[in-house]
């Protein structure tokens, strides 16, 4: 075994317990959040597991989250929801990487998929893909892929704050939809967006909706920005309203 096996296995044999938390009552209103690492190449990702807090009470649809460019997978608005997907019932996954790239990014999305369908813990037969910002351009381009190679697993792709143009610059809107427009009818994908976000014309973003062979559905945030940020409302109240949303939107695709 190398030196980097070594380290490999070493990290996935030494998770470490970081949060026990509760969202809602009841037993499904519990979760526990682990901290992980991801083999990525030569590399390790810094993830986090959230999940139910007994596995009897986890359901067999998981979600993968990751986040914008320059964040990180402890953005709050992917924490608050990856706790809430958790105390429902629902393993989620999320996972740090800060390339700009996009076609490395979704490498590294890959590996996360990879990882998480190596867990024994949870008997995850179908998946969600969702991410933020550039992280949900990274989740629809994965799911492009592993639709192009029939993967049934795949259940559907969750974009917050889906970037379809850079700030003034719609004439990127084609090629930044590209993955979207391009998704099978059996790949459903669910929009978080602000009316307000300046990377996100929504005259542009509902022609895309309609050139779109997947269904799709949308949460419009009435003067959301591009951070989902609403003035007089609270941080608070903005991502419960997500989370819920996000919930309402698996939970009627069966998951």
């Amino acid at each position: 075994m190398t030196h980097f096996e070594r380290k490999v296995s070493h990290y996935l044999m030494l998770v470490s317990l970081t949060h026990v938390g509760r969202f809602g009552s009841g037993a499904m209103g519990t979760f526990l959040e682990e901290t992980v690492k991801i083999p990525f190449g030569t590399k390790l990702l810094e993830a986090a597991w959230s999940v139910p807090a007994t596995a009897a009470h986890a359901h067999t649809a998981a979600v993968i989250l990751t986040h914008g460019a320059g964040a990180d997978m402890n953005f709050k608005h992917l924490v608050s929801l990856a706790r809430a997907l958790a105390s429902e019932g629902f393993p989620c996954l999320r996972f740090t990487c800060r390339a700009l790239h996009l076609a490395y990014r979704v490498k590294a999305y890959r590996a996360a998929w990879n990882y998480l369908k190596s867990q024994q813990k949870f008997a995850v037969k179908s998946i969600y893909f969702g991410g933020r910002s550039m992280g949900g351009r990274a989740a629809a381009a994965l799911a492009r892929q592993l639709s192009g190679d029939g993967d049934e697993a795949l259940q559907g792709v969750i974009c917050l704050s889906f970037p379809l143009h850079p700030p003034a610059q719609t004439h990127a809107h084609l090629q930044r939809s590209e993955d979207l427009r391009m998704l099978p009818a059996s790949v459903p994908v669910l929009f978080v967006s602000g009316t307000e976000d300046d990377m996100c014309d929504r005259d542009l973003f509902n022609r895309m909706m309609k050139d779109m062979e997947a269904p799709t559905e949308v949460l419009w945030l009435q003067g959301g920005s591009h951070g989902l940020t609403v003035r007089g409302r609270s941080e608070e109240s903005i991502m419960d309203e997500v989370n819920q949303k996000v919930i309402s939107w698996m939970s009627e695709r069966g998951a």
